[in-house]
């Protein structure tokens, strides 16, 4: 698993979820999770929950911090498995930085509230090769279409919790794999 910190800002509209945005747009090639800073404000050509095109749900925010992850050879339920756990670690992550505050922070799914606010946002898809997961935590409450929290109302600063979520979830992307590839086969 490759990561990379994206230091230029980047609108997401929802197009950034395809096969080789890491590697045609960053040089980051193979199985990897980029973190970026910026605006979001997915279109409906672009939305591929059915949920939230039948509801024609506005997925949008003024500033968040967003995660793509791309694992190649993948069923689409790898693709979901992946991104609750990666949820999981961003509410790990996020606790960690909590004092006395952590007992209002719940997952469900692949979502994260905070008190009554809704932290992130989160969809997988499958393309031909891959499987395809964007993650944003909210990094103001400003544009956004329902309650939400933030990581500005946490105190947590967006580009030192993107460094920590991008090395704990490597981490554990590889230590997955090395567990896979020391069993024996069953007979």
């Amino acid at each position: 698993m490759k990561t990379l910190w994206i230091d230029e800002k980047i609108n997401y509209d929802g197009s950034q979820l395809r096969s080789l945005f890491a590697y045609l747009d960053h040089k980051v090639m193979g199985n990897s999770c980029v973190a970026f800073r910026g605006a979001c404000d997915v279109s409906f050509e672009h939305m591929v929950d059915g949920e939230d095109l039948l509801d024609k749900s506005l997925i949008k925010g003024s500033e968040m911090l967003h995660f793509i992850i791309e694992v190649f050879d993948q069923p689409l339920l790898s693709g979901v498995f992946l991104q609750r756990l990666f949820a999981s670690i961003v509410k790990d992550g996020i606790a960690d930085s909590l004092k006395d505050s952590h007992a209002d922070l719940k997952r469900s799914g692949d979502d994260i509230y905070w008190k009554d606010g809704k932290l992130s946002i989160s969809i997988a898809g499958k393309s031909v090769q891959s499987v395809l997961i964007h993650f944003a935590v909210n990094i103001s409450n400003e544009g956004t279409p329902v309650k939400t929290a933030s990581l500005g109302d946490l105190k947590i600063d967006p580009k030192k919790f993107a460094s920590e979520i991008l090395s704990k979830f490597q981490k554990e992307f590889n230590s997955c794999v090395e567990a896979s590839q020391k069993v024996r086969p069953l007979a």
